[in-house]
């Protein structure tokens, strides 16, 4: 598996037939992928390690997990069914601990 820290993003909305596309960004400012948004009900082209495919309706959860999470991350399993790739937060402790 190969994951990647995001640094920082930037979001392209096209004028023409291009899909919506959020440019990763690792910690140092070097690009290294992107998240694109196909039409709702589109068949997704098969993710890469470059390229994580999603619906539009998926815009909004990602860019809130980008806007609101810390770190977030770039995770690419492999391509073809059976591989989970992803954006993902890292581990977050739940309440406190007994004492």
């Amino acid at each position: 598996m190969a994951t990647t820290q995001i640094g920082k993003y930037v979001v392209q909305y096209a004028s023409n037939t291009f899909p919506p596309r959020i440019w990763l960004y690792d910690t140092k400012a070097k690009p290294f992928g992107q998240l694109v948004f196909m039409p709702n009900g589109a068949a997704l082209p098969q993710d890469s390690s470059e390229s994580l495919f999603y619906h539009l309706d998926d815009f909004q959860n990602v860019i809130d997990i980008l806007r609101n999470e810390r770190p977030v991350y770039f995770s690419f399993v492999g391509a073809g069914p059976g591989n989970e790739n992803a954006i993902r937060t890292s581990e977050e402790p739940v309440g406190e601990a007994e004492s």
